[in-house]
């Protein structure tokens, strides 16, 4: 099955192998956080490890901002870059050109330089595969896991912002002639948000905790939030914003906006008289951004996160696009 591993798997096989000890590591691997935290000297060096294996037409956009958007989720700014590039052995050295000129465009556009990395060519595989890891410096990180009870709940932009430019351009087949061709075109331009590295600027001062909602979208970023903090998010999915381009592109193809690749929105928990502040910083950044619900405590015996409408969900989500791919 495509898709993330559950918590108990990696915490057995992964979080109890890392190497020898770091006495002054700040954050290391951990459930729901996405970055590493290394004093250097009077800063903290934040550092991201992200591939990515399905989109095929944007690989190159994505993989740049999947890494950049953690280290900034974290509270720096993404600075560096290296990656590893492997492609299918036909048309290899075409598939080279266009990846590349992405992630030139990509880098340029946050900032960040592309210092190193490796490329290789594999006959096992159909499409190109990307790992990225980004690395930036600041003197506060913000953790996955900080939501305080009385938080507030952010959130940038809407749900499913990458899997909308994805389903429009890797699926646009399958959607022509039951969406209308000018709704998949701006949909298609959905590539053009997904770095959140001004939405964590403008609202990253105000935050007890960030997070990068990527895959299994807005609901499970709200569910890794919750379980990294051991607190309960609720939230309404009226509340949520879906965009039309969305909302259309993922009716005709059976995906729920709320539980697919989310990248381009921020998801960001503020303490209760800090909201309008962030929000206002937000607006002054040319972002839209909104309340979507309420950080609660949990009690002795009750499980922390996510309630939604009711429903409580203790475990992160598939991902509805994995569906398409196979």
């Amino acid at each position: 099955m495509t898709g993330k591993l559950d918590p108990e798997t990696i915490s057995r096989l992964v979080y109890g192998r890392t190497g020898a000890p770091a006495p002054d590591l700040i954050q290391g691997a951990a459930f729901g956080e996405d970055t590493a935290a290394v004093p250097i000297g009077d800063e903290i060096l934040v550092i991201n490890a992200d591939p990515c294996s399905l989109a095929a037409e944007h690989v190159g956009t994505i993989a740049v901002h999947v890494a950049c958007n953690d280290v900034a989720a974290s509270g720096a700014h993404p600075r560096w870059l290296t990656s590893t590039i492997l492609l299918p052995e036909a048309d290899a050295v075409e598939t080279l050109d266009r990846v590349t000129a992405q992630l030139d465009s990509a880098a340029r556009e946050v900032g960040a330089t592309i210092v190193g990395g490796h490329t290789e060519r594999s006959a096992q595989l159909d499409r190109p595969l990307l790992a990225m890891t980004a690395m930036g410096l600041t003197d506060r990180y913000v953790a996955t896991g900080g939501a305080e009870p009385g938080d507030r709940l952010l959130l940038t932009k809407g749900a499913g912002v990458e899997a909308t430019g994805i389903m429009a351009t890797d699926f646009r087949a399958e959607l022509s002639g039951v969406v209308d061709e000018a709704t998949i075109d701006r949909a298609a331009d959905f590539f053009d948000w997904l770095s959140v590295v001004p939405d964590a600027e403008a609202v990253g001062p105000f935050a007890t905790a960030m997070h990068d909602p990527t895959e299994g979208g807005v609901l499970a970023g709200l569910v890794e939030l919750a379980l990294a903090g051991a607190v309960r998010c609720v939230v309404s999915r009226e509340d949520i914003l879906v965009r039309d381009e969305t909302a259309a592109l993922g009716d005709a193809l059976g995906v729920d906006p709320l539980r697919t690749f989310g990248s381009g929105a921020l998801l960001a928990s503020v303490p209760e008289e800090a909201v309008g502040e962030a929000l206002r910083a937000a607006d002054e950044a040319g972002i839209e951004a909104a309340e979507i619900g309420r950080v609660e405590g949990v009690e002795k015996g009750e499980d922390a996160g996510v309630e939604i409408d009711g429903d409580l969900l203790t475990e992160v989500p598939r991902d509805d696009m994995y569906a398409l791919w196979s």
